[in-house]
């Protein structure tokens, strides 16, 4: 069924049927059709930054920038569901065109820019949750912040989000915010981690919890940027990494008509890329700032991959999208797999 509803989706230009997808989804949850069609993997508790989740497998930030649909989103069967990524301000994002399908290749090149209706929005929106499982918010800084004045944009998005979020992602590694990339390194990325960290120090007290704040992390690094930020990372007490975001590389897609586009480049061929930036990312942080694996997931074969690299969660974007549901309980069984010839 899913492949059917994909041609005639595929057929239509990528921004529209994303869109048109998300409205249709929204469309089935309120009519409670979702349970009809959709079988859930099993239930497989896994905790991890102090948070329970039902299942391993989650569904990374970009799909659902404003929160409109993480209900229906999280009936799929996700344990998590991650959105955003949001800005303190609304903001429209790049021109479009600004997303395309590498059909032949499994991939999506995208450069949106942090299209989305402003936290204030997502706030709402968050506080009409029906989803039981674990929600992570993603934040960034509007386009126009200057790169001095970042840890202010994202100090608005974790003190407006933090009583909503089971966890809060911050968003450091897109390519398509102009100078986004540098706060990964050097004192831009420790001034940042460091003012963030006093916030959750401040909004732990103040709601009496503490919501953990994961770093997501682009895979065009090279072995000593990725020590680095590791050291920072650790240094800073970050409660955990998403490695990775979308690749400014080409490889895997030298043949298509769309491998001159700008933007970032996700699914089938960031694979191994990410998996080797996890397997560094491990030996810096080992157990004690545990990863959430992403790029690429195409198949239990490369959930497990990911696994074996050091990752103790997992989440899918661009592949769900080529196949939709059923890799959802694909990779969860690949983890429960995993899990049973571990031990």
């Amino acid at each position: 069924m899913y492949s059917l509803l994909r041609k005639c989706l595929f057929a239509l230009d990528p921004e529209y049927s994303h869109e048109l997808s998300l409205d249709s989804l929204g469309a089935a949850q309120r009519l409670h059709l979702l349970d009809k069609f959709v079988q859930a993997p099993a239930d497989n508790p896994v905790e991890l930054f102090g948070l329970t989740f039902p299942n391993p497998v989650g569904l990374a930030a970009g799909l659902d920038k404003n929160g409109d649909y993480f209900n229906a989103l999280g009936q799929l069967g996700f344990g998590f569901v991650e959105i955003g990524t949001i800005t303190p301000r609304p903001q429209a994002g790049n021109p479009k065109p600004r997303l395309f399908r590498l059909e032949e290749e499994q991939a999506v090149i995208n450069r949106m820019g942090f299209n989305n209706k402003g936290v204030d929005y997502l706030v709402e929106q968050v506080k009409k949750r029906q989803f039981s499982g674990v929600l992570g918010i993603n934040i960034g800084k509007n386009k126009d912040t200057p790169e001095e004045e970042a840890l202010s944009d994202y100090r608005i998005c974790l003190e407006k989000a933090y009583s909503l979020a089971d966890y809060v992602t911050v968003n450091i590694s897109s390519p398509n915010t102009p100078g986004l990339r540098d706060l990964q390194f050097g004192d831009n990325l420790k001034r940042l981690l460091e003012g963030l960290k006093e916030s959750q120090s401040q909004l732990s007290e103040e709601h009496g919890r503490k919501v953990p704040i994961l770093v997501k992390i682009a895979p065009d690094m090279d072995d000593e940027a990725i020590q680095s930020v590791a050291g920072t990372i650790k240094s800073a007490e970050m409660e955990g990494v998403i490695a990775t975001n979308t690749t400014i590389g080409r490889e895997g897609v030298e043949n298509s008509a769309f491998k001159d586009e700008a933007g970032g480049l996700s699914g089938s061929p960031l694979t191994d890329k990410s998996t080797e930036v996890i397997a560094r990312f491990y030996q810096e942080l080992g157990d004690d700032t545990p990863i959430i694996g992403v790029g690429g997931i195409d198949s239990a074969a490369a959930a497990i991959a990911k696994l074996e690299a050091g990752a103790k969660l997992l989440q899918i974007y661009s592949s769900f999208i080529y196949q939709g549901p059923q890799l959802i309980r694909d990779v969860a069984d690949a983890y429960q797999t995993h899990q049973s010839n571990s031990r």
